[in-house]
């Protein structure tokens, strides 16, 4: 196993929801591939697959459901812009392991932080806060 080769004993539970978030990201691309060229069966596995390991992960927040958490997330932790995304998503992560793919999250907190209710909305360079987290 990857934990093995770094040292460790085995791996946490949010490493596995990672592993397993990643696995359902890869089935549902493979699936869209295979749609494209036509192979409709080995698409029909991929997404079979995808509902196989679905079934290991925490129930997942709907979308309005996210964009809830989102808005929550950032009215509590007052944030005001782009700066502030890096804590936002941090605290999601936190408050909702494992039930969201927090690439789409990452997303709607983005849309929401740069049309927010802060006065220099956009007027923070796009690059600022690529890089920077909180973990």
């Amino acid at each position: 196993s990857a934990a093995r080769e770094n040292g460790k004993d085995g791996i946490n539970g949010d490493e596995v929801i990672d592993i397993l978030q990643k696995m359902v990201r890869q089935r549902d691309e493979s699936a869209a591939d295979f749609e494209n060229s036509g192979k409709l069966d080995l698409a029909e596995q991929e997404r079979t697959e995808q509902a196989i390991i679905r079934e290991f992960l925490p129930e997942q927040l709907n979308e309005d459901e996210v964009r809830s958490a989102c808005e929550e997330t950032v009215r509590e932790i007052e944030a005001h812009g782009l700066r502030d995304i890096g804590r936002c998503m941090s605290e999601l992560k936190s408050r909702y392991p494992g039930q969201m793919d927090f690439v789409q999250a990452s997303c709607v907190m983005r849309d929401m932080l740069r049309n927010g209710n802060n006065d220099n909305a956009g007027s923070e360079p796009a690059g600022e806060v690529d890089g920077k987290s909180a973990n």
